[in-house]
């Protein structure tokens, strides 16, 4: 995983998402409950903003003069997959370049204590984790091929 390099340029603010050269997308099996897909798409969002600060644009007020803090400028879609779907996705994402991968390992949802999280992942091989949601930030083009045919979270 290489963190995508963003300049000035990238950043912007005045265009439709549509013509942005940088491409956010979260990725969440369509097969949770409700709940869990909610959790799991904003657990992703968390952890891509802690990543990538740059993608959230500046603060902006109201009419009133009340500031609202600024909010990704390159937009996110969140699209559904099923588990093995979402396992290959992130399996070729691994070998982009300048593509951002955020995962949700289901033993994220399961414990209730983090460090525990922290103990199952590491008793856990790569190829033996199920994910509840992948987040991929990078170039439009590549995110496109890796995630093109699916279609929007319902």
């Amino acid at each position: 995983m290489s963190l995508p390099q963003l300049t000035d340029a990238d950043v912007t603010t005045h265009e439709p998402t549509r013509r942005a050269r940088l491409k956010w997308v979260i990725v969440v099996d369509e097969n949770l409950p409700a709940g869990r897909v909610t959790n799991a798409a904003a657990c992703m969002a968390a952890a891509v903003g802690k990543a990538l600060p740059e993608l959230l644009g500046p603060d902006g007020k109201d009419a009133s003069g009340v500031a609202h803090p600024g909010l990704p400028w390159a937009g996110c879609s969140v699209l559904a997959a099923d588990a093995a779907t979402l396992r290959e996705i992130r399996t070729k994402a691994t070998t982009k370049d300048d593509v951002l991968i955020v995962d949700m390992p289901e033993a994220a949802q399961t414990s209730r204590v983090y460090d525990e999280y922290l103990g199952e992942l590491a008793a856990t091989a790569n190829d033996e984790l199920g994910y509840c949601a992948i987040s991929l930030v990078g170039p439009r083009n590549r995110i496109d091929r890796l995630v093109g045919r699916l279609g929007l979270l319902r």
